[in-house]
C-alpha cells in the first residue's frame, strides 16, 4: 500500500531482501521508500511488513529539529486508514510506538525483512492417503 498522496506517483511493490531509502517524491510534500537505483518510484508495502534500518530511527515533524528512536526494526502498518485525507503509513516499534512514513528523515537506509502471507500465495495443505505398502521381513 502507498498513502493516498502518493497515487499520482508511480510504484511497484516492495521485495524481500531489498535494500530501499527514505525519500521525498518529487512533486510531493510525502516522504516514503524508494530504491536509490529508481529514486522516482514510490515502493509500496503490504502491513505487516516487517523492516530492519541501518541506524536507529529519526523522524521530524517538519519543524526544525529531529527525533532519534532506540529502534532499528520495526511493522509496516496503517493508522486509521477509514480516515480519507491524511496520511496512514506508519512504522510500529516493538515498544507500540507508530512513526508516519512521511516524517521519517531522508536518507535512511531500511531492508526488507519479511512480508506477510496474502491468502492467494498460501501453499495448498499437504494431504496424506493411506498407505498401501507392505513391509516384507526378509
Amino acid at each position: 500500500m502507498c498513502d493516498y498522496s502518493l497515487h499520482a506517483v508511480a510504484s511497484r511493490p516492495a521485495k524481500v531482501g531489498e535494500t530501499l531509502i527514505t525519500t521525498t517524491f518529487r512533486g510531493t510534500s510525502t516522504r516514503g521508500f524508494a530504491s536509490e537505483r529508481e529514486p522516482a518510484i514510490a515502493v509500496c508495502m503490504l502491513p505487516g511488513t516487517e523492516l530492519a534500518f541501518t541506524e536507529d530511527v529519526k523522524y521530524d515533524k517538519r519543524w526544525v529539529w529531529m527525533r532519534t528512536l532506540g529502534w532499528r526494526v520495526g511493522k509496516f502498518n496503517q493508522i486509521e486508514p477509514d480516515v480519507s485525507d491524511r496520511h496512514h503509513d506508519a512504522i510500529e516499534f516493538p515498544d507500540g510506538s507508530r512513526v508516519l512514513v512521511t516524517q521519517l528523515c531522508e536518507g535512511q537506509h531500511v531492508t526488507v525483512l519479511q512480508m506477510p502471507v496474502v491468502p492467494a500465495e498460501r501453499t495448498p495443505a499437504v494431504t496424506t492417503t493411506a498407505s498401501t505398502a507392505t513391509i516384507v521381513n526378509g
